[in-house]
């Protein structure tokens, strides 16, 4: 059995932080940089208890933000780049 994050994505939050949650292999991932939790998941199904979570170090959760395009320090998501140019670099038609 499978758990499909996308389908509950705008609904299951850390229960810790209430913050969103990225899914890194077979656990989700607190995006609150001052949590740092990893929920596993077993047979397809989150084990969203806080007592049952690992809590990430500062490296492997910035690690783990970056790869799911979120910035390593806070955790924020980050714009995406339009045609190779950051958002700073690109300029507005005239």
């Amino acid at each position: 059995m499978s758990f499909h994050f996308e389908g509950l994505e705008g609904v299951l939050v850390c229960p810790k932080s209430r913050s969103k949650l990225v899914m890194e292999g077979e656990s989700l991932v607190s995006a609150d940089p001052e949590c740092r939790l990893q929920y596993a998941i077993r047979d397809g199904i989150p084990i969203m208890l806080i007592e049952e979570a690992t809590e990430l170090s500062g490296e492997q959760w910035g690690a783990i933000m970056q790869k799911h395009s979120r910035d390593p320090v806070t955790g924020e998501e980050q714009k995406k780049e339009l045609n190779g140019e950051s958002p700073s670099e690109q300029t507005s038609p005239e």
